[in-house]
C-alpha cells in the first residue's frame, strides 16, 4: 500500500470554494481501482496542534503506486489541476503533493 497526503492551500478569500471542488473529488475517486480511502478534510483551530498546514490536506490510501498514478491521469483529477491549480484564476494557490510507503 501508499499513502498520499496531498495539501493545497487556497487563494485568499477562496476557502471553501476550493474545499467543496476537491469534496467533489471524493465520490468519483473512491470508485477508482486500487482506492482504499480518499478524505478531504480543513484545518480546525485547536491548542494542541499548532503545526503549519496549507489549509486542506487529502489522506489517501492507495493499493499500489501504480493505481496512484493512475488516479493522477483520471480525466476528472486532471481537469481539477487545470483548472483550479495550474489556471491563474484558478482558486489553488499552492499545494503540495507526499508519496509514502510503510
Amino acid at each position: 500500500m501508499v499513502y498520499c497526503i496531498a495539501e493545497f492551500q487556497a487563494k485568499s478569500g477562496r476557502e471553501n470554494e476550493l474545499f467543496e471542488v476537491l469534496k467533489s473529488l471524493e465520490e468519483k475517486t473512491c470508485k477508482e481501482k486500487g482506492c482504499i480511502q480518499y478524505i478531504v478534510m480543513k484545518k480546525i483551530k485547536n491548542e494542541f496542534a499548532k503545526g503549519k498546514s496549507k489549509g486542506i490536506i487529502f489522506n489517501e490510501i492507495w493499493e499500489t503506486a501504480e493505481d496512484f498514478n493512475a488516479h493522477n491521469k483520471a480525466s476528472h483529477i486532471e481537469e481539477f489541476f487545470q483548472k483550479h491549480c495550474l489556471n491563474k484564476n484558478g482558486s489553488a494557490n499552492s499545494w503540495n503533493i507526499n508519496l509514502f510507503e510503510k
